[in-house]
């Protein structure tokens, strides 16, 4: 089975081809293309949705062709033809659509829309194999999430942030602290030679009995806490990203021990994995916390190479491979969406999905 999976919710124009073997649990990546807007955004400090979505249009046809040619695939070879579907922004979740249901119709093949936040939660089966059901950390700059996993289309949300997410909380403060864009990988190299413990910040809804995340007090109280230290020097923004690092990563782990203690009294049993996927999930400080939380809770973590925590389009294929062989697609007709929960009886208005 042959997939190719195109990605453009945010500011990445990724495309893929998966392959999956029969009866294999699996899969092997042949081609996997991402082309970062990084440069286009960088002046504005974030994504703007426009320029994001003139972008996909202007490279989605040349990196569609450079990943077929990557993969040595032929376009009349493929089985189906997947793309994600939402929630993103919408004009570049409609490009995607757009561009995947016209080359489905020529090819007379399978057009299946694919959740964003599916293909991330199913990349540890794409790379390890995991078995369901699983728990899932899904760590980004616009969600963050601790979902059972229980089957292809299964999803039980245990735990989500009530503010700010996550990856949105790393690059605000970096944008505070005056460091480059993207803003988390910059947070997480300035930490590095930090002392996590000059600056004494909260730890926000830690100890509570549920676990739900709340990343918006923190960040204020690093903002007070440079403000206070200006003028700030390159010492005091190493402090500064190295003790909210660590506050980060505490709340995480502690909100990630209740996700478990969750997880097991809904299914009754420990998770066959801890999984971490998004943006956010490449933080190597967050990957050593929870890999001392998984092994103390007697389970395995699963953190998929940085290359696929982050936005591309092997996962988006990979999830395609998922559902198709469930009998699984789209019409023609498939509407993009800028909001899609994993679990929609989870899904409040004003919640976080």
């Amino acid at each position: 089975m042959l997939i190719l999976g195109i990605e453009t919710t945010c500011d990445e124009t990724a495309a893929a081809v998966v392959a999956r073997d029969e009866g294999a649990r699996s899969g092997r990546i042949l081609s996997n293309v991402v082309r970062s807007q990084i440069e286009q955004h960088a002046d504005y400090g974030g994504v703007v949705p426009e320029i994001a979505a003139r972008a996909h249009i202007d490279l989605l046809d040349d990196i569609v062709a450079k990943a077929l040619s990557d993969a040595g695939v032929k376009r009349s070879a493929l089985h189906a033809i997947a793309v994600a579907g939402g929630p993103g922004l919408i004009g570049g979740v409609m490009v995607g659509v757009t561009y995947a249901k016209a080359m489905a119709l020529a090819l007379e093949r399978p057009f299946i829309a694919v959740n964003h936040l599916e293909a991330h939660a199913l990349t540890a089966r794409l790379t390890d194999g995991v078995s369901f059901p699983y728990l899932l950390l899904l760590a980004s700059g616009g969600h963050t999430q601790l979902v059972a996993v229980l089957d292809v289309g299964r999803y039980r949300r245990i735990g989500t942030t009530v503010d700010d997410a996550l990856g949105e909380a790393f690059d605000k403060v970096a944008k505070m602290l005056g460091l480059a864009y993207p803003g988390g990988p910059e947070v997480e190299r300035w930490a590095a030679s930090g002392d996590p413990q000059r600056f004494t910040l909260p730890r926000p809804m830690m100890g509570r009995p549920e676990p739900d995340f709340s990343l918006a007090g923190l960040k204020t109280a690093v903002r007070l806490a440079a403000q206070k230290a200006e003028p700030l020097s390159d010492t005091d923004v190493s402090d500064l990203c190295a003790s909210f690092q660590m506050a980060a990563m505490d709340i995480v782990v502690d909100r990630t021990r209740v996700g478990i203690k969750r997880f097991q009294e809904y299914t009754g049993n420990i998770p066959t994995a801890l999984v971490i996927a998004g943006g956010v999930a490449s933080n190597q400080a967050l990957r050593r916390g929870l890999q001392k939380l998984a092994d103390d809770s007697g389970t395995q973590m699963i953190a998929p190479p940085p290359e696929l925590c982050t936005d591309n389009g092997a996962m988006i294929a990979w999830a395609g491979s998922e559902r198709l062989l469930l009998g699984l697609h789209d019409g023609l007709d498939f509407a993009s969406r800028p909001r899609w929960p994993l679990d929609a009886a989870a899904a409040a208005p004003g919640a976080k999905a």
